[in-house]
Formats: C-alpha cells, structure tokens, sequence
C-alpha cells in the first residue's frame, strides 16, 4: 500500500469513526448481542423505535454527510417501512446438526433514506439496555434481497452467506441464487439443499467454532469478529473484506460498502 493510499484510508476510517461516536454502545464488554430468538410485532415496533429515535437521525445525518457530498442539515434523513429480520448461513447447519435450519435470524434491520437518496440498512438487536441500532451499513441490501426472494420463491427464507457475500432464498429441498455471487457458487438454476450443505461443509467445516482455524483468529469462516460485537458470528472472507470498510467505535460497527452486485431476476 503506497503512502497516498495509506492517508486515504486513514482519512476514510477517521471521518467514519467520528460518525459513530453518537450512537451508544450496545454493551460495555465484547461479548457478542445475542441473535433475536423470533420476530414478532413488538420486536418490530422496538427496532423501527430505535432506528427512528432522535439520537440516531442526528448520527444518520452525520453518516450521510460523512463524504461531504450533502451537508449534514440537508440530509433529512428518514427511516422507511419497518423493520424486516435479516438471516445469515447457520453455522449449526454448517456443523450439521440434526434438524438445523439452514439460515438463523442474525438481527432486525431499518432503512434509512437521505434527502439526497443515499440508503442505508440499521442493524438493531436487543441489548441488555434494550433494542439498539448497533450497525450502519450503506445500501439497501438487506431489503432489495428480501423483496427479491419474496418474489422468487414466496414463503421461503432470505439469507446471506458472508464468507462470499452471496444472497440466496431458501424453500423445501430448493436454494435459490439472489445475486451474482450466489450464482457462481450454486448456479443460476440453484442446487438442492443437500447439494448446498455439502458445499458450505467443505468450505467452512473446518472453520468453525472451537477449530484450530478460530483459535488462531484466522480471518472469515467462523471466527468471530471481534470489532463487531453485536454483528453475526459469521465474519466476512478476505473477499468480503477487499469490498467493504469496518470501523469500530464504542462497540459500534459501520460497514461501508463499496461494491453492489447485481440483483438477478
């Protein structure tokens, strides 16, 4: 990395960080939040609350702003529909656990929309002080894929495996590729549930939980991210990590992303 481009990222990472020091820390020590058991209307209502509280609009200007494209008092930010649960690759399913499912609900999500039309996705959890925004992730994902898989196989489950960035729906015996990356791991047709699990069991079996590859804080599969203490366990692969910016900041996490694939249809 030359010198310009080290100064750059500092700069990205200190601006960032200065967003975030607004929102509070959903707990004062590392231990992970832990994931929603269910989705139900009051969890719902609690989420959009805290995405909407005004502590978090005035952070959100602040976010939007943070480029310096818009002023922070023109942002205007605002939070759209409510919150929708958000689901990531199960690792039970990875370890093959009788009767896992293959995706477990991971955090309830907010978007937020600037004046300008910039979008972002408010990850809230419920922490020991309540239901918190514990991330700010540019974009519009998390809703995109949901109404995507929605449509494409109505009733089934939306998830994301992180390792790869890829979004699939999953139904019966069927996954379904919602984006590009999706595709080139399981193809445009989808595979078979079996298929599938094979698939994440050769990839990430042996980065699981407890493995010699966690305990040597290797970085993706399974091993926990210890700069996002109320994110899912599941941290991203080097190839998630080339397109995004993490920064931590009073335990709080902002992702910015900076590729989007392309939806398919």
């Amino acid at each position: 990395m030359t010198a310009m481009t080290q100064r750059a990222a500092a700069a990205v990472l200190a601006a960032t960080a200065a967003v975030l020091v607004a929102l509070p820390a959903p707990q004062a020590s590392a231990t992970p939040v832990p994931q929603p058991r269910s989705v139900t209307a009051e969890s719902r209502a609690a989420a959009g609350r805290a995405a909407a509280a005004p502590d978090t609009l005035a952070t959100l200007s602040r976010f939007f702003a943070r480029e310096g494209k818009i002023a922070p008092d023109a942002v205007r930010p605002r939070i759209e529909g409510e919150a929708i649960p958000v689901s990531y690759l199960s690792p039970d399913f990875v370890a093959g656990r009788a009767g896992a499912p293959v995706a477990r609900l991971e955090f309830l999500a907010s978007e937020a929309v600037a004046s300008d039309g910039q979008r972002a996705a408010l990850w809230t959890a419920r922490t020991e002080a309540g239901w918190q925004v514990v991330n700010i992730a540019t974009g519009d994902d998390e809703f995109r894929y949901a109404q995507l898989g929605a449509a494409k196989l109505p009733g089934g489950t939306v998830f994301r495996e992180p390792q790869i960035d890829a979004w699939y729906v999953a139904a019966g015996s069927r996954v379904l590729p919602l984006d590009e990356d999706a595709e080139r791991a399981v193809g445009a047709g989808g595979t078979s549930l079996d298929a599938y699990r094979a698939r994440v069991v050769r990839a990430y079996g042996d980065k699981l939980p407890g493995s010699a590859y966690a305990k040597g804080g290797g970085a993706g599969g399974y091993a926990a991210a210890a700069a996002a203490p109320a994110g899912p366990s599941v941290a991203p692969a080097a190839g998630v990590a080339a397109g995004a910016l993490a920064v931590s900041a009073l335990g709080v996490t902002a992702v910015r992303r900076s590729r989007r694939p392309r939806a398919t249809t």
